[in-house]
């Protein structure tokens, strides 16, 4: 079995050499690996991505010159060992020797004395090193600095503390299955497994474990009476007003927590249609749907900016969370900040807007869309809903008398918080009828 720092030098060189995202990577190399590895392998993974351009920076200032792109495993490795000596508690030695003799795992020998004078030079001259990147702002808050100037542009003060939040470890959130359950009966669960948790005013379903765990040993996971959830995205269900008897879409939803949380807060629902792009991604609903006992949804495969895939039957209610710059899930997908570029976001906000547009002409006169996004950036978010209104004179802002998140000129606004919720955006529409 390959050991957990040679399969994280694997993983995120992909991830590198490829520019894609982390999950298929990981999926596979946490597979490759005992179980006694994996929580190291996890830990090498995410860390390392969530300081991956303060890592770069000083990477930058030990290497003579950048590595060819075949051997971005090799670059992954030098920030994995820079990653356990400047954030983990694996002593210096250890984790220098360690990372030096998975270079040879990787067939790659020639890198050994390359990545053992680096670690050695960043331990003896650490403190010169991070005099000469102390002034870079994307060194200083291991974001893109592009990313940087956008959050210091929409929120001034506050963008600092978006930024901390992002390089921390996310809380885990879970959603208890109502239909199941009463939260309080949950809670009892948790308590008689050994497991600390508290419930949050946020949500009448929210509960916050106070340490992580494997999420296959939570009480009544695979029984159905719980789900992963962050605070922040189990607002959505309560912002429908669902009623009995109602026709509801849920577009774009995959990997589907939103359908089942619409299902456990309104079983009566004449039809819940959830919608979404790729079939593939479609199998996960069917996996959560099925996991937590629920019927009364129609899976569609469909572009949701367009028609193509709906009968004419119109909706009293519309979930749009739609594609985004992620923004605001940055601590749970920390390879957000390598992947996404500033100029996606005209296009994700073209993209928006045509859903928009296109889901609107679906919703029955005086019915109810609640557009979400899990962005901090205005563009997408109160921006837009402004702009729209605007130009549909039979489109309404719908109050939100909420205690959450921060008034926009149109909707509400989450920004991650230390031990609180994700980043995440809310707009409630009526249509004038």
């Amino acid at each position: 079995m390959a050991d957990a720092r040679v399969q994280a030098a694997r993983t995120l060189g992909e991830v590198l050499a490829k520019h894609c995202s982390l999950n298929k990577p990981f999926d596979t190399g946490i597979n490759k690996l005992d179980e006694r590895d994996r929580g190291l392998f996890q830990e090498l993974c995410y860390g390392t991505l969530r300081w991956y351009h303060r890592l770069e920076a000083i990477a930058g200032e030990l290497l003579q010159k950048p590595l060819r792109n075949k051997d971005q495993d090799v670059y992954a490795l030098l920030l994995i060992g820079l990653y356990q000596l400047e954030y983990l508690r694996v002593p210096d030695h250890a984790a220098i020797s360690e990372t030096v003799n998975a270079s040879r795992a990787l067939k790659k020998p020639w890198a050994s004395g390359l990545l053992n004078g680096a670690l050695r030079s960043f331990q003896r001259d650490r403190e010169q090193i991070f005099k000469k990147i102390s002034g870079k702002p994307q060194a200083s808050f291991s974001h893109p600095n592009w990313l940087v100037a956008r959050l210091q542009q929409s929120w001034g003060a506050q963008a600092s503390r978006i930024l901390h939040a992002n390089n921390q470890q996310p809380p885990v959130c879970l959603r208890v299955n109502l239909k199941r359950q009463s939260r309080d009966e949950y809670l009892v669960k948790l308590q008689q497994a050994g497991l600390q948790a508290q419930p949050l005013a946020s949500s009448p379903s929210a509960v916050r474990l106070l340490s992580p765990l494997d999420i296959q040993q939570l009480p009544g996971f695979s029984e159905g009476l719980v789900s992963v959830q962050d605070e922040a995205a189990q607002l959505a269900a309560y912002l429908l007003a669902l009623e009995p008897g109602q026709r509801v879409l849920d577009a774009c939803c995959a990997p589907g927590g939103k359908s089942c949380h619409i299902l456990e807060a309104e079983p009566a629902l004449t039809e819940l249609v959830c919608l979404d792009s790729e079939q593939d991604r479609m199998a996960r609903v069917e996996e959560n749907l099925a996991r937590l006992q629920l019927s009364g949804a129609t899976l569609t495969t469909g572009d949701a900016s367009t028609c193509q895939w709906w009968n004419n039957q119109p909706f009293d209610r519309v979930l749009l969370d739609v594609p985004c710059s992620a923004t605001g899930v940055i601590r749970r997908h920390p390879d957000i900040k390598l992947l996404r570029r500033e100029d996606d976001l005209a296009k994700l906000s073209a993209l928006q807007q045509a859903i928009l547009n296109n889901v609107w002409q679906m919703l029955k006169p005086g019915g109810l869309l609640v557009y979400a996004t899990c962005s901090v950036l205005p563009e997408e978010n109160s921006e837009l809903i402004t702009q729209f209104v605007t130009d549909h004179k039979d489109a309404e802002l719908a109050p939100m008398d909420a205690d959450w998140g921060i008034e926009q000129p149109a909707g509400r606004q989450l920004l991650p918080q230390l031990e609180g919720p994700d980043g995440f955006y809310y707009a409630r529409l009526i249509k004038a009828g």
